[in-house]
């Protein structure tokens, strides 16, 4: 089974380590006979999405729970924020804001009075709380449901409102704990934009998913946790990289030509009815061109060159050595309208 632990690659503006918005090292929880984390290391730079991928029970929840202060860990440091987790959570607490899987929003009052009651919650004065919840009631399109019960709201503009009430505080860190699970997929796609705006605004994301296409399209590092330890971190393109399967195919028109290429590439898989070459390649550059170079020297030209690389489906799979299928955007099990 593959495994790697590659470095994260964030810069500051200096030019060196972007800082660290949350970092662990040797993180460990038990609950009874049952280890569930193992040794967890985590570097993670301010202002980028990191997901945390793996399957039911792998953990994921555990380490948001104990990053988050809601558990303490058994073993291990970690700094969120710039605060000690075990010294100073009250300055943790202060400094992030948490949306789980599912709401904590109250349908019994209205979005606005969600919003109020968490500035409350927040020490935010009365003229400032209402300042600050009609700000994120318009940047969130709620607006025309703001005086409407959150009973009567469907799963999507809930799932909006909840995250709305995280941001009421101003936290710099957010744990997003599945928060996309059971969206329809326009609710999703509009989930992602608001938390690539959040990203944009300087936030730190740090995002648990089953949704592979999730991890693909907001993670700018992604994690995989498997059997209590992180065995793969990395962007998607190095992860995809890390399992076998990447080629590339060259397509011909001219026979002559395909023919050529054939004796030139030896090693190539061919299908002669359709002329096409199929070659081993990890999709780098310097792999590329190394066929490009084999082609150059044997004067043949290709019509159509595609690289394909392994999903993180593939990955998900080789690492984990789940036979379970994981989630797709578009196939929820339930789907909230």
């Amino acid at each position: 089974m593959p495994s790697a632990v590659m470095p994260t690659s964030g810069r500051g503006a200096a030019g060196g380590p972007a800082p660290a918005a949350i970092s662990a090292v040797g993180l460990r929880k038990s609950f009874g006979d049952k280890v569930v984390l193992d040794g967890i290391d985590l570097r993670i730079p301010a202002g980028s999405v990191f997901a945390l991928l793996g399957p039911n029970g792998a953990g994921k929840t555990t380490v948001v729970k104990i990053l988050s202060t809601l558990i303490t860990a058994d073993g291990g440091e970690a700094r969120v924020g710039g605060h000690d987790l075990a010294t100073q959570a009250q300055s943790v607490r202060a400094a992030i804001g948490v949306t789980g899987q599912f709401s904590a929003v109250d349908g019994l009052i209205t979005g606005e009075e969600n919003m109020l009651l968490m500035a409350d919650l927040n020490h935010l004065s009365k003229a400032e709380g209402q300042r600050v919840a009609a700000e994120l009631l318009e940047r969130f399109d709620l607006v025309e449901a703001a005086k409407k019960p959150a009973s009567t709201y469907s799963g999507g503009m809930k799932r909006r409102l909840d995250i709305a009430m995280t941001l009421v505080g101003g936290p710099r860190i957010i744990f997003l704990d599945e928060p996309t699970t059971g969206l329809d997929p326009r609710s999703r796609h509009n989930m992602w934009r608001i938390i690539r705006q959040l990203v944009t605004g300087g936030t730190t994301v740090f995002l648990t998913t089953q949704y592979l296409e999730e991890a693909d399209e907001l993670a700018d590092r992604i994690a995989v946790l498997n059997g209590g330890r992180i065995v793969a971190e990395g962007s998607a393109d190095e992860l995809k990289r890390l399992v076998p399967g990447g080629h590339v195919r060259l397509r011909f028109t001219d026979p002559a030509a395909y023919r050529a290429a054939t004796d030139a590439l030896a090693d190539a898989a061919r299908d002669d009815e359709a002329l096409t070459l199929q070659i081993p390649n990890d999709g780098t550059q310097r792999e590329l061109r190394a066929v490009l170079d084999r082609l150059d020297a044997a004067g043949i030209e290709a019509d159509e060159l595609t690289v394909h690389t392994p999903d993180l489906d593939d990955v998900f799979f080789a690492l984990t050595g789940s036979t379970a299928v994981p989630a797709q955007a578009d196939q929820s099990k339930e789907t909230v309208r």
